[in-house]
């Protein structure tokens, strides 16, 4: 099993190594990007480890929250300013940030899935419809 690191310690173990650790994650070759984001109150940087695909617009992230009745608060950042910075790796680089259209969501779904099959279950934890993003490089 990859290394399991959460919040702000995933994020500076990730920065600090390029990704050598806190990539890999989870038992379903899940890999994880950093995203930062502006804070929409607060309009400072804000980070975020997320499992990632990549997909044929860009990279595919999910706003799950694990099931909660809200988005995460970097959704909310990037739907104030669609305009983020990602880190793959040693690859850092701009993007715009915006949510995939119900066909793309539909063919993305299950290859989130496949690599974290608890997606799934938060869909039966919140009547929220979660949602797929998108990252294109800018």
């Amino acid at each position: 099993m990859a290394e399991q690191l959460y919040g702000a310690d995933h994020v500076k173990a990730y920065e600090d190594t390029d990704g050598a650790t806190g990539y890999d994650w989870g038992d379903h070759g899940a890999t994880i990007l950093v995203l930062t984001t502006i804070g929409a109150k607060s309009g400072e940087e804000r980070k975020n480890a997320l499992i990632y695909r990549q997909v044929d617009e860009g990279y595919a992230i999910v706003a799950s929250k694990g099931g909660a009745p809200v988005h995460p608060g970097w959704f909310h950042n990037l739907e104030a300013n669609p305009d983020v910075k990602a880190q793959i790796k040693g690859d850092r680089f701009a993007a715009r940030a915006r949510v995939a259209n119900p066909d793309e969501r539909a063919k993305i779904w299950p290859q989130m899935v496949e690599v974290w099959p608890d997606y799934d279950t938060y869909t039966t934890k919140t009547d929220r419809e979660i949602p797929v993003v998108i990252l294109e490089r800018s």
